[in-house]
C-alpha cells in the first residue's frame, strides 16, 4: 500500500545553530525527539520525501548531514533502550 507508514530513525548533524534549529522544528513536526538530534517517526513515503526536500533547502550539503534509517517490522521489536524512554508506538489515528 503506497500510503502505508514505516518507522524511521532520523539523525542530523548541522554545524550552524540557525540551520540546526530549523531542522529541529521540521523533525518535531513529524516525529518525536529521542535524543538531542535523533528522532523517531512513522512516515508515509510522501511524508518522507517532503521532509527530505525541506531539509535539503535548509542544509549546507558540504557541512551538514541527515541520516535516515528505516526499521522494518521484524527489526522494530528488537529495539533496545537502556534507561529512560520507549520507542515511538505506531500511530493509532493520524490527523491530517
Amino acid at each position: 500500500m503506497a500510503d502505508e507508514r514505516a518507522f524511521y530513525v532520523l539523525a542530523y548533524d548541522l554545524s550552524d545553530d540557525r540551520r540546526r534549529a530549523k531542522i529541529a522544528r521540521l523533525m518535531e513536526s513529524l516525529g518525536e525527539r529521542v535524543q538531542g538530534s535523533v528522532f523517531e517517526a512513522w512516515l508515509t513515503p510522501g511524508e518522507l520525501n517532503r521532509l527530505v526536500a525541506k531539509a535539503k533547502k535548509v542544509m549546507n550539503e558540504r557541512e551538514d548531514s541527515l541520516r535516515i534509517y528505516p526499521l522494518c517490522a521484524a527489526c522494530r521489536p528488537k529495539i533496545r533502550v537502556e534507561g529512560q524512554g520507549k520507542p515511538l508506538p505506531p500511530p493509532d489515528v493520524v490527523i491530517v
